[in-house]
């Protein structure tokens, strides 16, 4: 099972950069980098609701559930 995480496309969609999508969520830019990138384990649903709110977006926007071919 996996989780992928979409936010960068989210973020190009909006043409939103990190540094705008951090001032407008309250967040800093290093976690929202590696939201960004994959390199999380866990998100607080108060951050994922904030960032669907500046973003205009669902969560099954950015969280996507892929799962194992095995």
């Amino acid at each position: 099972m996996a989780i992928i995480l979409r936010l960068d496309r989210v973020m190009a969609d909006r043409k939103m950069s990190l540094n705008e999508l951090s001032e407008r969520v309250g967040v800093s830019n290093v976690n929202l980098s590696k939201l960004k990138t994959g390199k999380v384990s866990a998100i607080r649903f108060s951050t994922l609701e904030a960032i669907c709110s500046v973003l205009d977006c669902q969560p099954g926007d950015i969280l996507e559930y892929v799962k194992d071919t095995q």
